[in-house]
Formats: structure tokens, C-alpha cells, sequence
């Protein structure tokens, strides 16, 4: 996939993740990753990074619109996401550390146990 299907195809993305973000809280790394590496061929470092970058406009508009609807608590998401930055650092630098086929392993493992809770507590929670 090249040239403009390829931008298109990513804008098309950009608007369901930026959409997923609003309404379920994820759509970044859950999402974005994913897709960047199956349908897109880049490296998971660069998917990685990519997402990173692409969370922070999505997150802020996102808590925006939210705040003003009176949900949420910026101030404590503002410390979250300060100490979050430190452990970013230190997680990219971990990222760096690992091959990519390590990386991806590890991704997709979160990714299942994930997966596994989620439907447990789904079905459980009835």
C-alpha cells in the first residue's frame, strides 16, 4: 500500500482511532499498533512510537470535550500523566533495548491477558 490509498487508509484510521479514544478510553497502542505493523509493514519500534505521538493531541481533545461535560478529574490525570512521562522514559528506553520480534511478543502477550480479563469480568459482572 502506497501513496494516496496508503494516506487515505490512514486518515480513515486516524478518524476510527481518534473516535475509539472518545468512547471506550483506548484506541492508541490497542489499536494503532496493531494496524501499523499487520496492515501498514512498519517496524513495532516505529508503531510504537507512532501511537505514542498520536495519543497525546487525541487524549488532550478527548479529555477536553470530556472535562466540559463534567467527567473526569484533569488535575489528578495531569499527575497521573507526569508520572506516566517518567515511566515512559523509562519504558522507551527499554523498547530500544529489545528486537523487534521480542517486542511483539511481549505486545500481543498484554494484549491476550488483557483480552482474558476483560471478557471474564464481562461475563462474571451480569
Amino acid at each position: 500500500m502506497t501513496g494516496v490509498v496508503l494516506y487515505a487508509v490512514l486518515v480513515g484510521f486516524g478518524f476510527f482511532t481518534g473516535g475509539a479514544a472518545g468512547l471506550l478510553g483506548v484506541g492508541g497502542g490497542i489499536m494503532m499498533v496493531p494496524f501499523l505493523t499487520l496492515v501498514a509493514g512498519v517496524s513495532q519500534h516505529a508503531a510504537q512510537a507512532t501511537s505514542l505521538l498520536v495519543v497525546l493531541p487525541t487524549a488532550i481533545v478527548a479529555t477536553i470535550v470530556l472535562h466540559r461535560k463534567g467527567v473526569g478529574d484533569a488535575a489528578l490525570a495531569l499527575r497521573f500523566g507526569a508520572i506516566g512521562a517518567v515511566g515512559g522514559i523509562i519504558g522507551a528506553l527499554l523498547a530500544l533495548a529489545l528486537p523487534g520480534h521480542l517486542l511483539r511478543l511481549i505486545f500481543a502477550a498484554f494484549l491476550a491477558v488483557v483480552a482474558v480479563r476483560l471478557v471474564r469480568d464481562g461475563v462474571t459482572s451480569r
